[in-house]
């Protein structure tokens, strides 16, 4: 069966830098003060939870009070959430304003357990996988070190070509974890399936983000209540053309 211009082999469409960029930044346009008032206030809050976890000086690990270390363990369990609930806001934002709504403050900052335990969930085994490739590569080079020492960087060569494999093709975690409901492997699988055919577009439209994140750290960091916003609408807005436009979990309730 012949495939359409506008589909991939594996059954999605194609992704269009451009268009997702231009798509992403008018999604932003629709509601500029709420984007960046809530990317404000999760900043806000984050730095809060940072304040919280302290400083623990390595080289005095083995010192750390008992406050130290509850201190540690709220402050990071407070940053886990507080990134899954800003992610999820954002990006029930960006679908919302891409919809062609215009996203209320309470758009972005209701809370969704099952949607935050899903990006949590697939995220973290996501994470692991990555570290396996990491405890892989420093087994296998301090094993060729004892050979010849040249040989030890090559495993780390070849863990870096596969981050970066796996780090583009799993572009859409968030999004599909959240939109499609997916569980970590299927997740993944799902991710490789479809960006696998298109990978050059997806690395491209990942370093548009970079470059639009750069940007936002040269204009004094201030920039980035503008960048952040406008990468999430713009990475939500690639999604819809790869993977579609219907949300099958209910992300965003229809009023």
């Amino acid at each position: 069966m012949a495939v359409s211009p506008m589909q991939d082999p594996s059954g999605g469409s194609s992704l269009k830098v451009v268009e997702a960029v231009k798509e992403g930044w008018q999604a932003f346009a629709r509601a500029p003060w709420v984007f960046v008032g809530f990317t404000l206030l999760a900043g806000v809050l984050s730095s809060l939870c940072s304040l919280i976890q302290g400083q623990v000086d390595p080289e005095a690990a083995d010192a750390i009070t008992t406050l130290q270390m509850v201190r540690l363990v709220l402050g990071s369990i407070l940053s886990v959430l507080v990134s899954l609930w800003s992610t999820t806001g954002l990006v029930r934002g960006a679908w919302s304003s891409l919809a062609g709504g215009t996203p209320s403050f309470g758009t972005f900052v209701r809370w969704d357990g099952q949607a935050s335990w899903r990006l949590f969930r697939n995220g973290l085994v996501l994470g692991i996988l990555f570290a396996v490739v990491l405890v892989v590569a420093a087994l296998v080079g301090v094993a060729a070190a004892q050979l010849n020492q040249v040989l030890a960087v090559l495993p780390f060569l070849v863990a870096f070509a596969v981050l970066i494999y796996l780090a583009v093709n799993q572009k859409f975690m968030a999004q599909i974890a959240l939109l499609q409901g997916l569980g970590p492997i299927e997740s993944i699988t799902r991710g490789r399936s479809l960006l696998d055919p298109q990978w050059g577009s997806v690395l491209l439209l990942a370093l548009v983000e970079f470059a639009i994140a750069l940007l936002g750290l040269l204009a004094c960091f201030v920039g980035l209540l503008v960048a952040v916003p406008v990468i999430l609408c713009t990475s939500t807005a690639a999604y819809r053309q790869v993977f579609g436009s219907e949300d099958l979990t209910g992300l965003l309730p229809e009023s």
